[in-house]
């Protein structure tokens, strides 16, 4: 979802949600790759029902990744596929469906969208190219060495759209992948496998969602299903509450920043192009073995649970005293609403709500105050309550004048501290700082050690960086400028980078000084604030927004025509009237083939993947719709400082006219561009173990037409209807490789069959709603008074990650005596292993004379006991995973004490070593051991 910050945002004030994933490596046995079992215990110790996929967030990163050289053609890209989704399925380890989802054609509300992403990309790809190019003929002019250059085209990201041949030939190669999982994966022998590809409507995410929901709404469906959905948007959180599906769980990439990237010119790492000098590449290893690899580290994966999230809303959202009964999932709804406010694909923001300024903690501050005045909640099932709506907006209204100064104030202090900082560093830095990879680091910053890439080139810059110095005159100080004359004024003229300050975009708004609201209409509409007929059809346009992506979160698709006609959004002071504002959209509409998409949002520069007649439209001067194809545009900064961060201001695209123009070229096509063009669906895939595949295979040998329902029984409770598919995978027939590097599957025991969902009636509303016989999830989150419970009576425990009954690991009594002499600590000090001798080892001041003819043995086991006696605990590894229902639970301090105890013979207990007794200092020194432990041991609060 166009949030930027969101999720940044919500891990950081809801810091709990987030797990790291565990994953089990494949282990090499003589060379040999041994695959992983995926049907074992899934080691996060945690079962996932469903595995949801939205696909474009994958094949984005494996076709052209940013920290790791890119696939050389299309056949290592489907592989980089596959090896992505074999890794989420290890990691997550569904036992009922895998869902795979690829964004078809979208809604018009978000083709705008997709225009301006898809624009954007190929006006930066070709001036980074032209910049490139540029600087490589400067580098090359100066004598500098640059391997040769490529000759490859560059991809072009746009052709990840619906309609293009890189999406057919994915869609065969996924129904390949699926047959081949299913044929030699054991993990994949009962799981029922669906296949959404480009070629059927509507957004991958939303595709789920609709599934999701029509699931939901069956007699035979699992309230306690627990899902798991893997994309990194952030519009996944807000869908996955949206299902009030108590346990829903989001694993996504983690984030790391300032990734090292090699240069695009001379491919070595430590600088980027601008820097570039053109410098020999340094020999890597002692043969050059090491020359194409990068010191890369592998993506680590996290999980976000929804249901932990749900408890911070439920404490935050939570009101007492309210004139009408409190409904948490209500309340939810009504945050996810909010929540739209700062942004989405569809609506742009409003001017006075920003993230990063905590606008949503803003909302839901004014939420709770005036929630008591509204009389009930904002949303219900989707539907927008536009009366209380309303309320809320003009209290947002009421404060936008103090959130723009406050914004102003709040840029001039960071850019005073900013100035400062800058002229701090300039005054204290030393003479020369190695850069790049030689730069210093902060401790921790880095995860693990880079390999060290051409250092000669750092050894070159400090040499000459050395010879400047020595070479400067001693009258340096007399501020002559480089020809050798003084300047008019007596010194230098400082050189633009030099300054202190840095170039700002022009901001005619000016939202801090009077009169905000007439230049804004001004500039951004071109007409009046005066003007209330068109700033009331602003609003009523934003106002549909509203209800047209609520609806479309929570029902599915209002209108897949309509869409938000302006680039920018109203102020909340002007939401005045809008509560008799029509929200109903036409029925009946329609989405837009493949190809029509392809011409709505491809710039010009990407035709090439459109037949040549319709190629033509964008480029002829005498198209009828080449206005639509602009070679060059504006980009409004909208008071942000970074061209992403701005407005694209392209034309709208008039369907009627692009409808027009087509018609003419419609008969051009050939039989295979005619297939691509059309609307396809859903595949179900199972394999031969799974109770549903020979229910399929008998309607292929009966050769029944009709659509007939899956029996509920024999898939997990899903439902919907099959019917016969013309490309279908067989039993005992070959499915062919699509890529050539892979062998075809001569003994293929996989089936598939189109899928469609379960219908309903146009007007039907799916309830948003916790469904009966679900169960809450137990609390993860601490009690707000630890010595109050809210968990069944039994004392709070912190949960580590998804098993609640996971045992802490903890020391017995050797490991205690081994750290107090394996660490050297000042023995005063409070809190410290003291630097003592363990009890009864050679040396201490209690340990009984040697006899005679007796050796020394100056070991610090020397006095070992039987094997079995010093045997502590099962290691947590060697355990059966086992539920301890009912069982009250220890706390850390009560389990390291029962240790202590358990394995701590009588003769230590109050007494030394030879039945001295101990002295005051040690049994203190012992409690401070014991609560080192407490508090450096795995407990953790959340």
């Amino acid at each position: 979802m166009g949030v930027p910050a969101f999720f940044r945002w919500l891990s950081r004030k809801y810091p709990s949600i987030i797990v790291n994933c565990v994953e089990e490596k494949a282990k090499e046995c003589n060379g040999v790759k041994v695959p992983i079992d995926t049907s074992k215990p899934n080691p996060n110790e945690v079962e996932f029902d469903n595995l949801y996929l939205d696909m474009n967030g994958i094949i984005h990163p494996c076709t052209h990744p940013e920290d790791k050289p890119a696939p050389k053609n299309e056949d290592e890209m489907m592989v980089a596929i596959f090896e992505y989704i074999d890794r989420i399925f290890n990691i997550v380890r569904p036992r009922r469906l895998l869902y795979m989802a690829i964004d078809g054609v979208a809604p018009r509300a978000k083709m705008n969208q997709q225009r301006s992403r898809r624009f954007r990309a190929s006006k930066e790809g070709m001036e980074a190219a032209e910049e490139k190019q540029k600087i490589r003929q400067e580098i090359l002019a100066k004598g500098g060495f640059l391997p040769p250059e490529e000759v490859k085209e560059r991809f072009d990201s746009n052709c990840i759209t619906p309609g293009t041949e890189f999406m057919d030939n994915l869609a065969k190669c996924l129904r390949y992948y699926i047959a081949d999982r299913l044929n030699s994966d054991p993990g994949w022998q009962n799981l029922t496998v669906i296949l959404s590809d480009a070629s059927a409507p509507g957004e991958g995410e939303h595709k789920i969602m609709d599934y999701i929901r029509r699931q939901r709404a069956q007699p035979n469906h699992d309230p306690n299903t627990h899902h798991c959905l893997c994309g990194a948007d952030a519009d996944l959180i807000m869908l996955g509450l949206a299902t009030h599906e108590p346990n829903f769980t989001i694993i996504r990439e983690e984030f790391k920043p300032n990734k090292p990237k090699p240069c695009a010119l001379c491919n070595q790492m430590g600088h980027e192009v601008k820097d570039c000098q053109g410098l020999p590449r340094e020999k890597q290893g002692k043969h050059d073995q090491f020359a194409d690899t990068l010191p890369i580290s592998e993506q680590e994966f996290i999980f976000i649970r929804l249901c932990v999230l749900r408890e911070y809303l439920e404490r935050e959202l939570t009101m007492a005293s309210l004139p009408f009964t409190f409904d948490f999932e209500r309340s939810v709804d009504d945050w996810v609403f909010m929540c739209f406010f700062v942004g989405n694909d569809f609506l742009p923001h409003l001017p006075s709500l920003e993230i990063r300024e905590g606008a949503i903690d803003r909302l839901v501050n004014i939420y709770k105050n005036v929630v008591h005045k509204t009389g009930g909640y904002l949303t219900e099932s989707g539907f927008v309550n536009l009366q209380r709506v309303q309320m809320i907006m003009l209290a947002v209204g009421e404060v936008e004048d103090s959130i723009f100064k406050k914004r102003k104030d709040d840029d001039d202090n960071f850019k005073r501290r900013q100035k400062e900082k800058r002229k701090r560093l300039k005054r204290d830095q030393p003479s020369f700082i190695p850069g790049g990879q030689f730069s210093p680091q902060a401790l921790g910053n880095r995860s693990s050690p880079q390999a060290i890439c051409n250092p000669r080139q750092a050894a070159f810059e400090m040499r000459m960086h050395d010879r400047q110095n020595s070479t400067t005159s001693p009258f340096s100080n007399t501020n002559m400028p480089p020809n050798g004359s003084p300047s008019p004024g007596g010194g230098i003229k400082r050189k633009p980078e030099d300054s202190d300050s840095e170039p700002e975009p022009e901001d005619n708004i000016r939202l801090w000084e009077t009169g905000w609201k007439q230049r804004y209409y001004k500039n951004k509409f071109d007409v009046d604030a005066s003007d209330e007929k068109f700033r009331r059809k602003v609003v009523q346009s934003y106002v549909e927004g509203l209800c047209w992506v609520l609806r479309y979160y929570y029902q599915g698709c209002a209108s897949w025509n309509w869409y938000y006609p302006f680039h920018y959004a109203p102020f909340a002071s002007d939401f005045e009237g809008i509560a008799d504002m029509p929200s109903d959209f036409e029925k009946g509409s329609k989405p837009f083939k493949p190809l029509e998409q392809l011409m709505g949002v491809f710039p010009a520069a990407s035709g090439n993947f459109l037949p040549p007649t319709w190629r033509k439209l964008m480029t002829d001067p005498e198209s009828s719709i080449i206005d639509f194809y602009p070679e060059d545009f504006a980009i409004d900064l909208n008071g942000k400082k970074y061209a992403w961060q701005g407005v694209a201001l392209l034309p709208f695209v008039d369907e009627r006219r692009l409808r027009a123009a087509l018609e003419e070229v419609y008969p051009d096509l050939t039989p295979e561009e005619s297939r691509r063009n059309s609307l396809g669906g859903d595949v179900l895939f199972v394999g031969k173990h799974h109770p549903l595949c020979d229910f399929i295979v008998e309607q292929y040998k009966t050769k029944n037409t009709e659509p007939v329902d899956i029996p509920p029984e024999l898939c997990h409770g899903i439902q919907g209807k099959l019917t016969l598919n013309d490309n279908a995978v067989l039993p005992d027939q070959v499915v062919e490789s699509p890529v050539p590097m892979l062998r075809d599957l001569t003994q293929n025991s996989a089936v598939s069959i189109s899928f469609k969902d379960p219908q309903f009636a146009e007007d039907f509303v799916f309830k948003a709603t916790v469904l009966p016989g679900a169960k809450k999830p137990a609390p993860v989150l601490k009690p707000g008074d630890w010595e109050k419970t809210n968990n069944d009576g039994r004392p709070w425990r912190p949960q580590l990650g998804f098993n609640r009954d996971r045992k802490p690991v903890h020391l017995d009594q050797s490991a205690f005596r081994t750290l107090g002499h394996t660490m050297p600590r000042d023995r005063g000090m409070p809190g410290m292993y003291p630097n003592a001798v363990p009890l009864g080892a050679y040396g201490s001041p209690y340990a009984r004379p040697l006899m005679a003819g007796q050796q020394q043995i100056p070991k610090l086991l020397s006095n070992l006991r039987p094997q079995e006696s010093w045997r502590g605990p099962t290691p947590l590894f060697q355990q059966t995973p086992q539920r301890t229902a009912g069982a009250t639970p220890l706390l850390a301090w009560n389990r390291m004490l029962q240790s202590q105890n358990q394995f701590q013979p009588a003769q230590y207990q109050g007494l030394g070593p030879m039945g001295y007794p101990q002295r005051p200092e040690d049994r203190m020194d012992r409690g401070r051991q014991i609560c080192l432990l407490y508090l450096l041991g795995p407990p953790q609060c959340v």
